[in-house]
């Protein structure tokens, strides 16, 4: 199991999203995705597409206009 980050401040929808799906891609089930951004539509967007990616989002937080959330990998889709 690994940590991975990724920085997506800065990037609008839909752009975290194709950024999370590219890493995804190359990590395995039981690592995490760490990812920061600023988008505002990021919380619903990474909830959605972690539910149907079979992901589990184990945190999320904001400080300031930075928003990070933690991704559990799922198997892939």
């Amino acid at each position: 199991m690994s940590v991975n980050l990724l920085n997506c401040q800065g990037l609008n929808c839909p752009m975290p999203i194709v950024e999370m799906t590219k890493a995804a891609r190359t990590l395995e089930q039981g690592d995490h995705l760490e990812v920061t951004a600023t988008d505002l539509a990021f919380k619903p967007d990474v909830e959605a597409w972690a539910r149907r990616m079979g992901h589990t989002v184990e945190s999320y937080m904001i400080e300031g206009e930075i928003q990070t959330a933690v991704i559990l990998l799922g198997p892939a889709k």
